[in-house]
């Protein structure tokens, strides 16, 4: 039976530690940082959205095979105002996009390109975060939610919320949590491929 620390200060500080030690991803988050808040923090130039979603998609292996009809959507949407106010509906509506007549749900990607902008307002969502989330539910009822509700960002926000309540960690901001939670789900669901 599987058997994940309790979360704790000790436990995230743990892994937050671990993740400044993890070169890779500390220099792609730095370079998404520049990239985001420096170099192109406006979304208003459909050649700016080009890069910054190709270079997510990539260093998140997000797995969108046909970025531009996204960059394109991101574009149409005219999000910097939304951004700016933290509209959790934005997410939802990013994720949604039509290629080639058919629709998909880029849900995962919409909370990261969201999250690169403003990290404190944006948690990120991945099946990683998922599963920790689902387990610690399961385990502690800490908050009253189903697998469905995590697929529906404000409601995905609030659960990230109450996790850092019930286990008195908020003290670490969205982005602290989500860095922790990814490890640990890395860690103790990994993918088998």
């Amino acid at each position: 039976m599987l058997i994940i620390p309790k979360p704790s200060k000790e436990e995230v500080e743990k892994y937050l530690s671990k993740w400044n030690s993890l070169e890779n991803y500390v220099l792609q988050e730095q370079s998404l940082n520049k990239l985001f808040f420096y170099t192109y923090p406006n979304n208003t130039d459909i050649l700016d959205i080009l890069i910054k979603a190709s270079t997510l998609n990539d260093f998140y292996s997000t797995n969108i095979f046909s970025i531009t009809p996204v960059a394109k959507h991101i574009y149409e949407l005219n999000i910097d105002k939304r951004l700016k106010n933290a509209d959790e509906t934005l997410v939802n509506d990013i994720a949604s996009v039509t290629i080639n007549g058919k629709k998909k749900n880029f849900y995962s990607f919409a909370t990261k390109y969201c999250s690169h902008h403003f990290p404190q307002e944006f948690p990120i969502y991945d099946s990683y975060v998922e599963k920790v989330l689902m387990y610690f539910n399961e385990k502690d009822k800490f908050y009253n939610f189903k697998r469905d509700d995590l697929k529906n960002y404000k409601k995905f926000k609030n659960i990230l919320i109450q996790f850092k309540m019930f286990y008195g960690i908020d003290e670490y901001d969205l982005k602290n949590i989500d860095q922790y939670l990814w490890q640990l789900g890395k860690e103790y669901f990994p993918k088998k491929y």
